[in-house]
């Protein structure tokens, strides 16, 4: 089947995934950009099956101060490469985290292979910007585009008048 260079754009637009993915993904789908995102979301957890045991040391510190300045949190998300850790993706992705921790609050960071706990852990939570992802889905994701292992090592999250509240360290648990 003959890929329209536009159907190429908007899909690799859509999803950050490189030109020939996006192409593959449109063939194998038959034209179809649903199917095809969907082919793209899988090969992203592949590669993030490849990449889990590979050494993420590098990476930033990012915060967030929700409007008022009574809740904020820190996050710390490492990557392999302080090149990826420079990336814009990588920089959104550790902003929509802190984002997340401040707002919902999670006790402990989880881990990216599998699902335990329920809500307090934070790899578990509905994504509070799309409640059909995870932040384990977006993290994936990301791992996708940057194709590089990435995780969440731990958080802080401060409240006003509130003292040792959302404290979450995954020192032990690795992507």
């Amino acid at each position: 089947m003959d890929i329209s260079a536009q159907a190429v754009k908007e899909l690799r637009e859509k999803t950050g995934a490189g030109v020939m993915d996006c192409k593959r993904a449109l063939q194998e789908s038959g034209g179809n950009m649903e199917k095809a995102m969907d082919i793209l979301k899988e090969k992203g957890m592949t590669k993030h099956a490849k990449l889990a045991g590979r050494e993420a040391r590098q990476g930033l510190i990012e915060s967030y101060i929700h409007t008022g300045g009574r809740i904020g949190a820190l996050v710390e998300v490492n990557c392999e490469t302080d090149f990826v850790a420079r990336t814009e993706e990588f920089r959104t992705l550790a902003r929509e985290i802190a984002m997340q921790v401040a707002s919902m609050n999670p006790a402990t960071v989880g881990a990216l292979d599998h699902s335990e706990g329920g809500d307090e852990v934070l790899l578990n939570q509905e994504y509070i910007r799309d409640a059909r992802k995870t932040i384990r889905d977006l993290i994936k994701e990301t791992i996708g585009k940057v194709g590089e292992n990435i995780q969440v090592s731990r958080f802080q999250r401060f409240e006003v008048g509130m003292s040792g509240v959302g404290e979450g360290d995954n020192s032990e648990a690795e992507a």
